[in-house]
């Protein structure tokens, strides 16, 4: 006997069709491969790491073109075991593309990236004029 989980509702496909999280600002990543990004505003700079392990810096594809930001990787893996009386041989391929629109307060040609431990961090460094400017006292005449 095993068990199993049973969904009550009536036409469950067009069920999730109709409440899908994406209907409401686009709430689901549809491409399941792509891997989530955590943006982070700073004083001087924006900063997107995307976690993704078991890749190489020469994977990656980092571009900007007319304020859009593409970061692409592509891999690819052949392993091929041979033993006594078999051949196994496995074959990965897993890519991806995030595409992220600039604000016009990023110098482009300061962007930096770096890949360590798994995480691809992109620092996008803010135009002077987009700094907060410090505090000053205005003294009454």
């Amino acid at each position: 006997m095993s068990v199993v989980k049973r969904n009550n509702l009536a036409f469950p496909a067009l069920m999730n069709e109709i409440f899908k999280p994406d209907w409401f600002g686009g709430m689901e990543n549809t491409n399941g491969n792509a891997p989530a990004v955590n943006i982070k505003d700073n004083e001087k700079s924006f900063d997107l790491e995307l976690i993704v392990p078991g890749r190489k810096k020469e994977d990656f594809n980092i571009e900007v073109d007319n304020e859009l930001l593409t970061i692409s990787s592509e891999f690819k893996n052949e392993e091929e075991v041979k033993e006594e009386n078999y051949t196994r041989r496995e074959f990965r391929f897993s890519s991806f593309k995030r595409a992220f629109t600039l604000p016009e307060s990023i110098n482009v040609d300061a962007i930096k990236a770096d890949y360590v431990d798994g995480v691809l961090k992109v620092e996008l460094p803010k135009k002077e004029e987009a700094l907060p400017k410090p505090k000053r006292l205005i003294e009454l005449k």
